[in-house]
Protein backbone atom coordinates (compact mmCIF):
# COMPACT_ATOMS: atom_id res chain seq x y z
CA UNK A 1 0.00 0.00 0.00
CA UNK A 2 2.79 2.46 0.90
CA UNK A 3 4.50 1.72 -2.42
CA UNK A 4 1.46 2.98 -4.30
CA UNK A 5 1.71 6.35 -2.52
CA UNK A 6 5.47 6.55 -3.12
CA UNK A 7 5.09 5.73 -6.80
CA UNK A 8 2.22 8.19 -7.22
CA UNK A 9 4.21 10.90 -5.43
CA UNK A 10 7.34 10.24 -7.49
CA UNK A 11 5.32 10.27 -10.71
CA UNK A 12 3.70 13.59 -9.77
CA UNK A 13 7.10 15.07 -8.91
CA UNK A 14 8.57 13.98 -12.24
CA UNK A 15 5.59 15.20 -14.27
CA UNK A 16 5.46 18.47 -12.32
CA UNK A 17 9.18 19.13 -12.72
CA UNK A 18 9.19 18.76 -16.50
CA UNK A 19 6.37 21.21 -17.13
CA UNK A 20 6.64 23.47 -14.10
CA UNK A 21 9.17 25.83 -15.64
CA UNK A 22 7.46 26.56 -18.94
CA UNK A 23 5.94 30.01 -18.64
CA UNK A 24 3.98 32.02 -21.17
CA UNK A 25 4.17 35.70 -20.31
CA UNK A 26 2.21 37.07 -23.25
CA UNK A 27 0.92 36.13 -26.68
CA UNK A 28 2.17 37.73 -29.90
CA UNK A 29 -1.09 39.73 -30.06
CA UNK A 30 -0.58 41.04 -26.52
CA UNK A 31 3.06 41.90 -27.31
CA UNK A 32 2.03 43.86 -30.39
CA UNK A 33 -0.39 46.00 -28.37
CA UNK A 34 2.11 46.44 -25.51
CA UNK A 35 4.84 47.57 -27.91
CA UNK A 36 2.63 49.80 -30.09
CA UNK A 37 -0.27 50.92 -27.89
CA UNK A 38 -1.20 53.72 -30.31
CA UNK A 39 -1.47 51.43 -33.34
CA UNK A 40 -4.88 51.27 -34.96
CA UNK A 41 -4.09 47.92 -36.57
CA UNK A 42 -1.42 45.36 -37.29
CA UNK A 43 -1.02 44.15 -40.85
CA UNK A 44 0.17 40.57 -41.21
CA UNK A 45 3.46 40.63 -43.09
CA UNK A 46 4.52 37.02 -42.48
CA UNK A 47 7.00 35.83 -45.06
CA UNK A 48 8.75 32.61 -45.96
CA UNK A 49 12.35 33.37 -46.84
CA UNK A 50 13.61 32.00 -50.13
CA UNK A 51 16.90 30.07 -50.06
CA UNK A 52 18.58 33.17 -51.53
CA UNK A 53 17.11 35.45 -48.82
CA UNK A 54 18.17 33.00 -46.12
CA UNK A 55 21.69 33.03 -47.52
CA UNK A 56 21.78 36.85 -47.60
CA UNK A 57 20.48 37.17 -44.03
CA UNK A 58 22.95 34.57 -42.78
CA UNK A 59 25.82 36.30 -44.56
CA UNK A 60 25.07 39.81 -43.29
CA UNK A 61 24.14 38.72 -39.73
CA UNK A 62 26.77 36.04 -39.35
CA UNK A 63 24.04 33.99 -37.65
CA UNK A 64 22.44 30.88 -39.19
CA UNK A 65 18.79 31.12 -40.22
CA UNK A 66 17.10 28.13 -38.58
CA UNK A 67 13.57 28.56 -39.86
CA UNK A 68 12.51 30.24 -43.09
CA UNK A 69 9.12 31.47 -41.80
CA UNK A 70 9.17 34.98 -40.34
CA UNK A 71 6.20 36.07 -38.23
CA UNK A 72 5.96 39.84 -38.71
CA UNK A 73 3.34 42.54 -38.42
CA UNK A 74 3.41 46.13 -39.55
CA UNK A 75 1.97 48.49 -36.94
CA UNK A 76 -0.04 51.34 -38.50
CA UNK A 77 -1.95 54.30 -37.12
CA UNK A 78 -5.54 55.26 -37.98
CA UNK A 79 -4.35 57.12 -41.11
CA UNK A 80 -2.48 54.04 -42.33
CA UNK A 81 0.96 55.48 -41.54
CA UNK A 82 3.58 52.92 -40.53
CA UNK A 83 4.56 53.14 -36.87
CA UNK A 84 6.94 50.19 -37.01
CA UNK A 85 7.22 46.44 -37.00
CA UNK A 86 6.79 43.55 -34.58
CA UNK A 87 8.68 40.36 -35.39
CA UNK A 88 8.32 37.18 -33.33
CA UNK A 89 11.08 34.60 -33.21
CA UNK A 90 12.35 31.81 -31.06
CA UNK A 91 15.86 30.82 -30.12
CA UNK A 92 17.30 27.99 -28.10
CA UNK A 93 18.05 28.93 -24.49
CA UNK A 94 20.18 26.17 -23.01
CA UNK A 95 17.90 23.22 -23.72
CA UNK A 96 14.51 24.74 -24.54
CA UNK A 97 13.17 27.46 -26.81
CA UNK A 98 12.75 31.09 -25.79
CA UNK A 99 10.11 32.95 -27.81
CA UNK A 100 10.48 36.71 -28.01
CA UNK A 101 9.02 39.67 -29.86
CA UNK A 102 11.15 42.45 -31.31
CA UNK A 103 9.61 45.88 -31.96
CA UNK A 104 11.25 48.17 -34.51
CA UNK A 105 10.27 51.78 -35.07
CA UNK A 106 9.41 53.03 -38.56
CA UNK A 107 13.10 53.67 -39.26
CA UNK A 108 14.24 50.19 -38.22
CA UNK A 109 15.66 51.00 -34.76
CA UNK A 110 14.82 48.69 -31.88
CA UNK A 111 11.92 50.03 -29.84
CA UNK A 112 11.76 47.09 -27.43
CA UNK A 113 11.93 43.37 -26.77
CA UNK A 114 9.40 41.23 -24.91
CA UNK A 115 9.97 37.64 -23.81
CA UNK A 116 6.79 35.75 -24.68
CA UNK A 117 7.61 32.19 -23.58
CA UNK A 118 10.44 30.97 -21.39
CA UNK A 119 10.81 27.22 -20.86
CA UNK A 120 14.18 26.86 -19.12
CA UNK A 121 14.56 26.05 -15.43
CA UNK A 122 16.74 29.12 -14.87
CA UNK A 123 18.06 32.12 -16.77
CA UNK A 124 14.76 33.97 -17.04
CA UNK A 125 16.58 37.09 -15.87
CA UNK A 126 16.58 38.02 -19.57
CA UNK A 127 13.05 39.27 -18.88
CA UNK A 128 14.59 42.01 -16.73
CA UNK A 129 13.73 45.41 -18.24
CA UNK A 130 17.26 46.72 -17.65
CA UNK A 131 18.80 43.85 -19.66
CA UNK A 132 16.30 44.19 -22.51
CA UNK A 133 16.73 47.99 -22.59
CA UNK A 134 20.35 47.53 -23.79
CA UNK A 135 18.94 46.80 -27.25
CA UNK A 136 16.80 49.96 -27.51
CA UNK A 137 17.87 52.23 -30.36
CA UNK A 138 20.19 49.67 -31.98
CA UNK A 139 19.88 49.06 -35.70
CA UNK A 140 21.10 46.67 -38.32
CA UNK A 141 24.88 46.98 -38.38
CA UNK A 142 25.26 47.40 -34.60
CA UNK A 143 27.82 45.09 -33.02
CA UNK A 144 25.23 43.23 -30.94
CA UNK A 145 27.70 40.94 -29.26
CA UNK A 146 27.50 39.58 -25.75
CA UNK A 147 30.12 41.12 -23.44
CA UNK A 148 30.81 43.91 -25.97
CA UNK A 149 27.72 46.13 -26.34
CA UNK A 150 25.31 43.72 -24.62
CA UNK A 151 26.04 42.79 -21.00
CA UNK A 152 25.81 39.19 -19.92
CA UNK A 153 23.78 37.93 -16.96
CA UNK A 154 25.57 35.34 -14.82
CA UNK A 155 23.51 32.17 -14.82
CA UNK A 156 21.74 33.10 -18.04
CA UNK A 157 24.69 33.22 -20.43
CA UNK A 158 23.26 30.95 -23.13
CA UNK A 159 19.85 32.66 -23.07
CA UNK A 160 21.58 36.07 -23.28
CA UNK A 161 23.82 34.96 -26.13
CA UNK A 162 21.07 33.29 -28.14
CA UNK A 163 18.55 36.12 -27.75
CA UNK A 164 21.27 38.61 -28.73
CA UNK A 165 22.10 36.51 -31.80
CA UNK A 166 18.39 36.22 -32.61
CA UNK A 167 17.95 39.99 -32.45
CA UNK A 168 20.97 40.47 -34.71
CA UNK A 169 19.50 37.98 -37.21
CA UNK A 170 16.09 39.68 -37.11
CA UNK A 171 17.65 43.09 -37.75
CA UNK A 172 19.42 41.61 -40.78
CA UNK A 173 16.11 40.04 -41.89
CA UNK A 174 14.35 43.38 -41.54
CA UNK A 175 17.07 45.13 -43.53
CA UNK A 176 17.25 42.52 -46.30
CA UNK A 177 13.59 41.55 -46.63
CA UNK A 178 11.03 43.64 -44.73
CA UNK A 179 12.31 47.21 -45.03
CA UNK A 180 11.32 49.44 -47.93
CA UNK A 181 14.74 48.92 -49.52
CA UNK A 182 14.91 45.17 -48.76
Amino acid sequence: MRWNYLIAGATAAIVGSTSGHATTYMTPAQARVAMFPSAASFIDRNVVLTPQQRSVVQKIAGIPVRAPKIMAWEAVDAAGKRLGWVIVDRVLGKHEFVTFALALDAGGAIKGIEVLDYRETYGDQIRNLKWRAQFTGKRHGATLQLDKDIKNISGATLSCRHVTDGVKRLLATYDAVLSDHG
